[in-house]
């Protein structure tokens, strides 16, 4: 394991180590991609954790009932690889592979405005939450905003009728009272 983080600009948390694996030093992991084996692409990762930042090479991973076992370069040993649990797993932007046009990364739509369709500013997204049915937008109120109240809000063709990342805007078709 290397202590030096690569480029640190423009890292973007795909994962997140939440124990160990084992005795051989291999680590669990939550994906946060999709699908979640798409993670184990990845060779070379960047660990993230309260301040600490460290460059790691994923040797070999395979996927699990619900989580992902990865095995990293250099850790061989349960207790050591215990002390990497809490770590996020960033990865550099610009390995994403390419969108087609009206797809996004979750991470392009964070801190967008949301403006309804009567140009209601609700707020902006904090997060969003995948549910199985669809994919939800969690809208914190922000400066200027409607009202206080935090919404949770369907990415669907049917909620959402523009994303504007330019402007950093997205109109929805959405009720405030909601």
């Amino acid at each position: 394991m290397n202590a030096t983080p690569a480029v640190a600009d423009d890292l973007i948390v795909i994962g997140k180590i939440y124990s160990v694996h084992g005795v051989r030093g291999e680590v669990k992991v939550y994906s946060f991609t999709d699908p979640t084996e798409n993670l184990l692409q990845y060779k070379t990762w960047t660990l993230k954790r309260e301040g600490s930042v460290k460059q790691v090479e994923l040797v070999s991973g395979r996927g699990s009932d619900k989580f992902l076992v990865a095995k990293l370069k250099g850790l061989d040993d349960r207790e050591e690889a215990r002390l990497l649990a809490g770590y996020e797993i960033c990865v550099p932007r610009n390995l994403f592979p390419e969108l087609t046009d009206g797809e996004y990364y979750w991470y392009q739509l964070e801190g967008l405005k949301v403006i309804d369709q009567l140009g209601q500013l609700f707020g902006k997204i904090d997060h969003l939450l995948e549910t199985g049915a669809n994919d939800v937008m969690v809208v914190k109120p922000c400066a200027g905003s409607l009202d206080d109240r935090e919404r949770l809000l369907p990415y669907t063709k049917q909620c959402v009728l523009a994303v504007d990342l330019e402007a950093g805007e997205m109109k929805v078709e959405w009720d405030a009272d909601f």
